[in-house]
């Protein structure tokens, strides 16, 4: 194993959508031949300021306009990218409403799409009481898991 201090950041972008029923929106995709679960968003690119890459990234994803952007969480800790050696990886979340209408295909269960070929999302909501952290793949989307349902049961 490398222990070698990165020499690089990589930046991700993730919308933390609550819908009136204390839902939270999680998306389900197969990239890098891995099964993932995880809060909608991704890259940010250069030249490119945080919340234009988190609208960006809900057009790109789900042809989706939001709204009501609010920030929420800043990753605190280290966290070594997984997938792109020499990188150090800082998440920054956002809280955010969808524009109406919703217009993307909605799931209820896990990866409902029918061929684990690289590329393959489904999206659904997941009631905020229901929230198991460890179900999310990423460790920083595990502790935004926990940092969310905290929230939502002061806001409830």
């Amino acid at each position: 194993m490398n222990d070698q201090l990165p020499s690089q950041f990589t930046i991700r972008v993730y919308a933390l959508i609550v819908n009136e029923q204390k839902e939270v929106l999680v998306t389900d995709e197969f990239q890098l031949d891995i099964k993932m679960t995880k809060f909608p968003g991704g890259g940010m690119h250069f030249g490119e300021g945080t919340i234009d890459c988190l609208k960006r990234e809900m057009l790109e994803e789900c042809n989706q306009e939001i709204e009501d952007i609010q920030h929420f969480y800043t990753t605190d800790f280290y966290q070594k990218a997984l997938f792109w050696e020499g990188y150090q990886l800082i998440s920054i979340y956002y809280l955010a409403k969808i524009k109406d209408p919703v217009k993307f295909k909605l799931s209820v269960n896990p990866f409902d799409f029918p061929d684990l070929v690289n590329g393959n999302q489904s999206f659904r909501w997941i009631s905020a009481e229901k929230i198991i952290p460890d179900d999310f793949t990423f460790p920083i989307d595990k502790h935004v898991a926990h940092l969310l349902k905290d929230y939502l049961k002061g806001k409830c």
